[in-house]
């Protein structure tokens, strides 16, 4: 093991994306306070490093995914944890850099909790640390708030893209929606990354909202958080504008489709889940919106804020 500036390394693996972050907040907490003493680095996509900012102490390891190597020489972490997974592929990848100490599931490699698909994904890993003796709360998922100021502060949060086009709830309904809380009073804006901007607008149109409210494509990463931060309301899929609402505690109504809420949802508080579990077909990775986020209609949308006392 290399001591680098005069410190030991922990590096933490989980290479996927906004959300995924989110709902490790806690188990990345838990390790920051267990190892005051250690350089602390998060392998992920590049492009996450100012949310993880937000969770403060951490530097990011540039990773795409599983198919290369970490960019790490073996021997150089002290303590690696697995916070991407329990198969072969994220294990190897643990492995391979040789630690003094490392933290995982149960492998072929080394004991572990077993586990357990039937978890929420906060629960899931601060079980994870618990079992190797590094005390942890699963209800420790707030963020630091970002240091800029909103763009629309006070704002309706309409989030109307998604990774997949399972999550994709149709523009129509978004832009029903959208014209409505908008005549009932509400600043309604549209966030989405560059590549959803003309869905954004799209359903802009419809709503017969101006062009400025669409800020999908010209937010950064830290201004879209301190967007959701600052926001009255947000409705969305299960994406990482519901995880960032819940980090902020800012009440929102969350779209569900090919996931389960129990495994990725918010927790108590000013957040509803709408979804139809009995038709749900599961595949994350379809074309076309699950059948559990079709069942949610506008009128159910309408009353989800109505209870939230938004409307």
């Amino acid at each position: 093991m290399t001591v680098q500036d005069g410190k030991p390394e922990l590096l933490v693996l989980r290479a996927l994306k906004l959300g995924d972050l989110l709902v490790a907040v806690p188990a990345l907490h838990a390790l920051r306070r267990a190892y005051p003493g250690h350089r602390l680095r998060y392998a992920a996509q590049a492009w996450l490093t100012e949310a993880l900012s937000l969770v403060g102490g951490y530097e990011l390891l540039p990773t795409h995914g599983l198919d290369e190597p970490l960019a790490v020489k073996p021997g150089l972490v002290d303590v690696a944890v697995n916070l991407h997974g329990s198969g072969p592929e994220s294990q190897d990848r643990i492995e391979a850099l040789r630690a003094r100490q490392t933290i995982g599931h149960r492998s072929r490699y080394r004991d572990g909790p077993c586990w357990r698909p039937e978890l929420h994904e906060r629960e899931r890993w601060a079980r994870l640390l618990e079992w190797h003796g590094i005390e942890a709360d699963p209800q420790d998922y707030r963020l630091s708030v970002p240091p800029m100021a909103s763009p629309a502060p006070a704002s309706t949060v309409l989030h109307v893209g998604a990774a997949y086009g399972s999550r994709l709830w149709p523009v129509e309904r978004f832009a029903a929606l959208a014209a409505h809380l908008a005549g009932s009073g509400h600043d309604v804006i549209f966030t989405g990354g560059a590549s959803e901007r003309e869905r954004a607008l799209d359903v802009c149109r419809r709503a017969g909202l101006p062009e400025t409210t669409v800020l999908a494509g010209n937010l950064s990463l830290g201004e879209f958080a301190a967007t959701i931060a600052a926001a009255r309301l947000v409705i969305s899929a299960d994406t990482g504008a519901a995880h960032l609402a819940t980090a902020y505690g800012t009440p929102s109504v969350v779209l569900f489709g090919p996931a389960p809420p129990e495994i990725w949802g918010p927790p108590p508080g000013p957040h509803l889940v709408l979804t139809r579990a009995e038709l749900r077909r599961g595949d994350t990775f379809a074309q076309d919106p699950d059948p559990a986020l079709l069942a949610v209609s506008v009128y159910d949308v309408f009353a989800a804020v109505r209870e939230l006392g938004l409307l």
